[in-house]
Formats: structure tokens, C-alpha cells, sequence
């Protein structure tokens, strides 16, 4: 049967180890210059509904770093956006390419795709989860502080896919998570309820930043207003005015804390700009890995 790659809770903490320490392996032998092309001659299909920076130039460099092509795919440039069934879609891709990877709105969009099928299909982002975003967030996290286990991570923002996405992984990896949302913006309901029932650590909401944030060694956050909430920025401006990562918020977490954030960034608001260009700031190292850990995800599924 065809493996997918359409959200944490789909693989066991092993496998997301294997994935995290692949993608070590894989960044080492791009530094050292070395050959990697596990995916020699093999294409990828990149399929946008939402614009893109990281997640195009990511995907695209690393299926080509693997030895294979990428192919960059519209929906505005392709049948889809002329309304063709996504199961057509997806077994006639199928027949052509090795791979897809689908950035998109709705998780159901994807979880359809990979239903019809017949190669891995890959979540580069919907409005549910980010899976890719937060291993690379954990391989960053590994680097500059040896291990994910035993830290205390914070979410400060929107119960928005990253939110959802470190549930699952805290639980599934078993380390703490606590997460400071404004009330009417908590993490989806599901995704809460599924943690409750699998997790093995200790994953805690709240409606206080310094509470969330408080000892932990790792904070991450995001942007207030996601694409497609455009129109709910000033409204989510007053809800999350006092959940800003700056120094004040540092001041409760612990002393050598890393920030992350997956950017784009707003400068100001969910994250100042003496914090990002501090010393706690690890997001450019973050936005780097997420290279590495899609080739590790590419060439585990499509190898």
C-alpha cells in the first residue's frame, strides 16, 4: 500500500526519529558537498492553492539535490481550476510522476488526492496541520539543544495548523507542550481530543503567555491572521495584542530558550524584531531544515 505523508499521528515516534535523523544525514552530505541522488531520474509534482516562498524553493531544491525534477503546478495554470474531480486528478498525475506534494486549504483536499493515489502524497500545508514545518522545527530544536526529550515547549498565538500539528507531536514524541491561545482561538477541537486520549506528556492551554512560557527551553509562534483570514486582521490584532514573543515574554522562559517562528513574520506583533534578530532566535536555521527534512520525507517515501 502506498505510504503518505498527511499528518504526524499517520507515523510512530520511531519513524519520525528515522525521518529527523535522515534528514541529519542528508544535511551533513550537502555541507560536506557530497553526492545524495536517492532519488535519481524520479520527478516530483508540486501542486500551490496558496503562495508560497519556503515551502516552493524547499521542495523544488531538494527533489533536484536528491537527483530527481520538480514540477511546479497552479491551479490556477491547470485543469483543477476549471473544476476537474480531484480523484481524476490524482490517478492521471499518478501515472506521470513519483510523488506529489499538495499545498492547500482544506485537509480534506489532500487526504482525497492521496485516497486515489497510486504514489506518496505529501502535506506541504493545509489549514489543519503543517507536518513538515514542525520536523524541521524539532531538527532545529535537536541541533542546539541535543534532544527534544525532557524540554518544555510553548506555542504563544493562534490555535492555528502549527498549533494543531505541535499537539500532535508533542504527543506522540512525549515531550511537555504548553500553549497560550486568546479565548475563541483554541487549537481544534478534534486534534485536542485525540491528544488527550494518546499522549503520554503533559500538553496544557491557556490564556496567559507568561504562564505557557514560563521555564520552557523552546518557544515558537506564528503569524495572527493565517492566509485566507485577511479580512479578521484588525479584530485578531485586539484579540492577541498581549500575545507578543519580545523580551518582557522571555523574561519567564528559561534562560537559554530558542525562539522559533516559520515565518513570514510580522515585525511587532506576534513577534518583536529584537527577538528575532536576538540571541534566542534560531528561525533561520529553522527555515534551512525545512530542506533537509522534506528530502529526508521524499526519499523515505519515494526511494
Amino acid at each position: 500500500m502506498t505510504r503518505h505523508f498527511l499528518r504526524l499521528r499517520d507515523y510512530s515516534k520511531k519513524e519520525l526519529d528515522d525521518l529527523l535523523a535522515l534528514a541529519a544525514e542528508l544535511k551533513a552530505k550537502q555541507k560536506a558537498g557530497l553526492e545524495h541522488h536517492l532519488l535519481k531520474g524520479k520527478t516530483l509534482a508540486m501542486i500551490f492553492e496558496k503562495a508560497s516562498t519556503r515551502t516552493r524553493i524547499s521542495f523544488e531544491v531538494g527533489i533536484f539535490q536528491l537527483g530527481g525534477h520538480g514540477l511546479f503546478i497552479s491551479s490556477n495554470n491547470s485543469q483543477m481550476g476549471r473544476g476537474e474531480p480531484l480523484k481524476d486528478t490524482a490517478r492521471v498525475m499518478a501515472r506521470y510522476c513519483d510523488g506529489v506534494m499538495i499545498r492547500t486549504f482544506g485537509q480534506e483536499i489532500v487526504d482525497e488526492f492521496a485516497r486515489y493515489s497510486s504514489v506518496p502524497v505529501i502535506n506541504g500545508l493545509t489549514d489543519l496541520y503543517h507536518p513538515c514545518q514542525i520536523l524541521a522545527d524539532l531538527q532545529t530544536v535537536v541541533e542546539h539543544k541535543g534532544s527534544y526529550k525532557g524540554l518544555k515547549f510553548a506555542w504563544v498565538g493562534d490555535g492555528n495548523n502549527m498549533a494543531n500539528t505541535w499537539i500532535e507531536a508533542a504527543a506522540i514524541m512525549g515531550f511537555d507542550l504548553a500553549l497560550a491561545c486568546p479565548p475563541g482561538y483554541e487549537p481544534d477541537r478534534e486534534v485536542w481530543e485525540w491528544a488527550q486520549t494518546n499522549n503520554t506528556s503533559s500538553i496544557t492551554i491557556t490564556g496567559h503567555p507568561h504562564e505557557a512560557v514560563r521555564d520552557a527551553q523552546v518557544i515558537n509562534t506564528d503569524v495572527w491572521a493565517s492566509m485566507g483570514q485577511e479580512a479578521e486582521q484588525k479584530q485578531r490584532e485586539l484579540a492577541f495584542q498581549s500575545y507578543c514573543v519580545d523580551d518582557k515574554l522571555l523574561e519567564s522562559a528559561n534562560k537559554d530558550c530558542i525562539v522559533l517562528h516559520c515565518l513570514p513574520a510580522h515585525r511587532g506583533e506576534e513577534i518583536s524584531d529584537s527577538v528575532m534578530e536576538g540571541r534566542h532566535s534560531v528561525v533561520w536555521d529553522e527555515a534551512e531544515n525545512r530542506l533537509h527534512i522534506q528530502k529526508a520525507i521524499m526519499a523515505t517515501l519515494m526511494a
